[in-house]
């Protein structure tokens, strides 16, 4: 197939390219290169895809109206995965607009696109962030998620509902996935596995939020790009059992999903920690500090629908996920870890 991944050069699209490519569909690959973080990191994931013959890059930006409808009308892309977005939590609260600017308006582009041009279906990234001030667990797609606690959260509900606008209004089959703490080789610079290690490394101390009180959902990457390779596949249909007295948020009588997709197995923070320590051989300098304004104590995910549907079943374990995360930044960044 042609599809079209926005995203690219981030972390999860990055694998998610590499296994569509892997299979031998044709991907065009997405991204503005924005410095949130390093862009020599997005340019040394860019340069591994463009070794590859069926990828092409194209460098825009998701608020380029014009740009994006050029782009749909010529490539008549059959599937579209949507994973680019202006990522973190916490940047949420101090820059507002850019979040709006991208994850809202910029999804409205992207999906005015896949409608205009007959795309077969569109799969786009949420987050577990939307589940908010929910404190039952496991977080479950058919719980109320009416309390976002961050701007972030609240734009990623906002491309649920508009999703579900356009399945039906228009028919587009539309599905979304919301990510639990994923983790992995080529992380961004701005998540946890990545500052501890550079800061173990360095003899500095880690803050640790919370007082470490945390329980995660920590998911291999690998395992995340699988997930969303087998939803591409499993186009959204209407949900014949759908009870409008009683409605499930997560079907619907137009062509609409939603998913968890997590490890289904929370790992307590300090013990990731550990696990982090053991791989680098060094102990840890912890900084405990209170919860963090935005976060949660704890996230767990249903994932049974997911697995149901298309297969789904996450198998790398913490302690090799942090390991295959080491190996890489010692070998990208040239650190030697005693």
């Amino acid at each position: 197939m042609k599809i079209l991944v926005t995203g690219a050069a981030g972390f999860i699209g990055f694998f998610v390219s590499q296994g569509l490519l892997a299979r031998g569909d044709e991907v065009v690959g997405l991204d503005n290169l924005n410095d949130y973080y390093d862009p020599r990191l997005k340019l040394s994931r860019l340069k591994l895809l463009q070794d590859h013959g069926k990828f092409r890059f194209v460098k825009l930006d998701l608020g380029d109206r014009k740009g994006i409808e050029g782009l749909f009308a010529a490539e008549g892309f059959e599937r579209v995965v949507h994973l680019a977005a202006q990522a973190g939590v916490r940047n949420s609260i101090e820059n507002p607009h850019i979040y709006v600017d991208s994850n809202v308006t910029g999804f409205l582009h992207i999906i005015e696109g896949c409608r205009h041009s007959a795309v077969e279906h569109l799969v786009y990234a949420s987050t577990s962030s939307v589940y908010g001030a929910n404190t039952h667990m496991p977080f479950a797609v058919d719980q109320n998620v009416d309390h976002p606690l961050t701007l972030y959260a609240a734009t990623k509900k906002a491309n649920e509902l508009m999703a579900h606008s356009y399945s039906s209004l228009y028919g587009l089959p539309t599905t979304g996935l919301r990510f639990f703490t994923v983790y992995g080789p080529w992380g961004r610079p701005d998540m946890a596995l990545f500052l501890f290690t550079a800061n173990i490394l360095a003899g500095k101390p880690i803050d640790v939020f919370n007082y470490g009180k945390h329980k995660r959902d920590f998911t291999y990457v690998g395992d995340i790009a699988a997930g969303v390779i087998a939803a591409v596949d499993h186009i959204a249909k209407p949900d014949a059992d759908w009870n409008s007295d009683a409605p499930n948020p997560s079907t619907s009588r137009a062509p609409y999903r939603l998913y968890n997709i997590g490890n289904q197995r929370p790992i307590p923070l300090l013990h990731y920690i550990e696990v982090l320590e053991q791989c680098l051989g060094r102990k840890a300098q912890k900084n405990l500090l209170p919860l963090q304004p935005g976060d949660v104590p704890d996230t767990v995910a249903d994932v049974e629908a997911l697995t149901r549907d298309v297969g789904y079943r996450p198998s790398t374990p913490v302690e090799e996920g942090v390991k295959q995360f080491v190996e890489w930044y010692r070998a990208y960044y040239h650190r030697e870890i005693a």
